[in-house]
């Protein structure tokens, strides 16, 4: 009784921690990336122009390798309950969704449905640590009297609850929901459509022809559709209010969105997209690929066979 019980709670948790492992992993190989696409979309704020590599080799020059790796901490935990659960939750419901349709391939906008479900619930979870992250990935960017200097995550988390209060870690909530939906969508039920249509051509669904096929559309959907929230997201997260006034710059999403649409074009909105992009596609690529590998190994371990799955 002992070990059935253990298994139906390996089984369960599988989804999580599988898609956490590899996001955790996938992250900590893309963040030089992910701060360049912060800064980028920041530039502006700071009145410079958002250009790549001339940003890379300021970062370089000023802060070292290890600046290109500011706030990986908070990116860590930020994955290990964000990326787990936006994995997890969108697998768990897809997997109930077969179930009630005996077993069969479920429609796209179910698999819509789950994404969109999975990426609100999980940014809800891991939105402070999303703020802690854009703040310590911005920092090394402002000239020192305007930098924050926060040690760690957990010290970002604490400073940021005693100096502005803790709702501020939830500063951006609404364009990061957004964010998450549109980005579960674009990665994990694109993608799923994706293998199935690449699959009837290569007629075998874990061929890696097949998985890095559907692991570029799942990237390349994933940065299109959120790349504005997530622009967004970033510019309310990082914003302080004016010294003289107390005035903040953007009073929220629309605000924010219009403002950046009047004062730089329609087109800012996907500043940084090559950024983005290059952030995005290696990131759900090595997500999925390394998912399989983890979730075999972790089967294996708990003695769960495939048809329990």
């Amino acid at each position: 009784m002992h070990n059935e019980r253990k298994f139906t709670i390996a089984e369960a948790a599988q989804p999580f921690v599988c898609g956490g492992s590899s996001a955790i992993l996938a992250t900590t190989i893309i963040h030089p990336i992910d701060l360049t696409k912060v800064r980028l979309q920041l530039a502006r704020e700071l009145g410079k122009k958002p250009e790549t590599f001339p940003l890379v080799r300021e970062t370089l020059k000023n802060e070292g390798i290890k600046g290109m790796y500011s706030g990986l901490s908070a990116a860590w935990v930020r994955q290990a309950t964000y990326g787990s659960a936006r994995i997890g939750l969108h697998q768990s419901f897809s997997n109930f969704l077969m179930k009630r349709n005996e077993g069969e391939s479920i429609p796209f906008y179910q698999k819509n449905i789950s994404a969109m479900a999975g990426g609100a619930i999980a940014v809800c979870i891991g939105t402070p640590f999303d703020v802690a992250l854009v703040r310590m990935q911005s920092d090394g960017n402002k000239p020192p009297e305007l930098r924050r200097n926060y040690g760690n995550v957990f010290n970002a988390l604490l400073s940021i609850i005693r100096k502005e209060g803790v709702l501020t870690l939830w500063t951006g909530l609404t364009p990061n929901i957004l964010r998450g939906m549109s980005m579960n969508v674009g990665m994990m039920a694109c993608y799923d459509q994706a293998k199935e249509t690449i699959t009837k051509f290569t007629k075998d669904p874990d061929s890696l022809t097949t998985r890095i096929l559907a692991s570029w559309a799942g990237g390349f959907f994933c940065a299109f559709l959120s790349l504005p929230f997530d622009m967004i997201k970033s510019r309310l997260q990082n914003m302080r209010a004016d010294l003289k006034t107390g005035e903040f710059p953007y009073k929220g999403v629309f605000h924010c969105g219009m403002r950046v649409i009047r004062e730089e074009g329609f087109h800012r909105l996907w500043t940084g997209f090559g950024a983005y992009y290059f952030r995005c596609a290696p990131h759900t690529m090595i997500i999925l690929l390394t998912r399989e590998n983890i979730r075999h190994k972790y089967r294996e371990v708990f003695g769960i066979t495939e048809t329990t799955m």
